[in-house]
């Protein structure tokens, strides 16, 4: 379900952000009608009401979530961050001859914009970086450290979640080549249909003359994939709960930690982990006046993450009006950094 997200610039380059929030009404099972009261209630609470119950992993990133998937990042068993930064640290230069000159830089769920330094810094005189995130705090952070690092760079970071529809800042109106930057595999955690219509969204985003600089986890071996998911210290565990604390603190729904457990495996007749929370007990918890009743061992799936291979990964693109224009990739198949040309713009799946 499409939000329009509309962003303007003010004096002190800050992003005053305006949702236009789509309110709906339930019934509670008292048969009293009540109406979530803002765009996350609304949307956890239909994810609730699914069979299977679903939490969607974009509410995974609170401060505390941000810090915990950063750690995630470092660990041994999470190959995809160390092995997209080698990629990229390897081929920039190839990539940024591909890209061209003064392009503008738009990254969706931009993080600390870790990876994308190793981009700026092979680019050939970027006019500038817009990062969107639904972190606020992690975002304008991570702005203000690039404006002191870059100071030829023109930075306007833009609070939103990029799922949705938003307006860029003015100098994306008006400039030269348009490069979305989506790094971390993130594209993975869409069902394929979905996939297919962000990817289109982007395409109208960036125009003609633009492209798409994306990361794609591939299939492997489940010996690796699993693990990446189930990591010895934990951290993915707290990762996954932590999404219950947030619901608690920001929502007021009366549910713990201590109520579920974290389980991660891979899907291979479908190519995707799956992440899910698991009951350890019958219990009730209330949400904008709606009773939602949780079952011993019931699952609550919270992130898928596809595995494509490049032939299914071009086939997706070209579905979305991208056409592969070169691939690169680690020596052991892991993971590839792709760019995307624009091939055609089409309407279909937009409204």
């Amino acid at each position: 379900m499409v939000r329009e997200v509309k962003t303007s610039v003010n004096q002190d380059n800050r992003m005053d952000i305006h949702i236009a929030l789509l309110r709906e009404v339930h019934d509670t099972a008292e048969g009293v009608m009540v109406t979530p009261n803002s765009t996350m209630e609304r949307e956890i609470l239909e994810g609730l009401l699914q069979t299977p119950k679903r939490i969607a992993s974009k509410y995974f990133y609170d401060a505390r979530g941000s810090e915990l998937f950063e750690a995630i990042c470092e660990l041994p068993e999470y190959y995809p961050t160390r092995t997209e930064s080698a990629i990229l640290a390897k081929y920039a230069h190839e990539m940024a001859e591909r890209i061209g000159p003064n392009a503008i830089v738009i990254e969706f769920g931009s993080g600390s914009s870790t990876k994308t330094r190793i981009l700026l810094d092979a680019l050939i005189s970027p006019k500038a970086y817009i990062p969107v995130d639904i972190s606020e705090a992690l975002l304008l952070s991570a702005s203000a450290q690039l404006r002191t690092d870059y100071p030829n760079l023109i930075v306007e970071p833009v609070h939103a979640d990029y799922t949705s529809t938003f307006r860029l800042p003015e100098i994306a109106q008006n400039a030269g080549r348009v490069i979305a930057f989506f790094p971390g595999s993130t594209i993975g955690n869409f069902e394929p249909q979905e996939a297919a219509k962000f990817l289109e969204r982007i395409a109208h985003l960036v125009g003609e003359q633009g492209a798409l600089l994306i990361g794609v986890d591939l299939r492997k071996s489940i010996a690796i994939l699993e693990p990446a998911y189930n990591d010895s210290q934990g951290i993915t565990a707290q990762f996954n709960l932590n999404v219950i604390t947030r619901l608690h603190r920001e929502l007021g729904i009366d549910l713990s930690e201590t109520d579920f457990g974290h389980y991660a495996f891979f899907n291979s007749a479908e190519s995707r982990i799956e992440m899910h929370l698991i009951a350890k007990r019958d219990f009730c918890a209330t949400i904008a006046g709606q009773h939602i009743e949780f079952r011993n061992d019931e699952h609550v799936i919270t992130e898928y993450s596809y595995k494509y291979s490049l032939e299914a990964f071009n086939a997706l693109a070209l579905d979305a009006g991208f056409a592969q224009a070169e691939v690169w990739k680690d020596e052991e198949n892991l993971f590839s950094v792709q760019l995307l040309d624009v091939a055609q713009l089409t309407n279909s799946r937009l409204n």
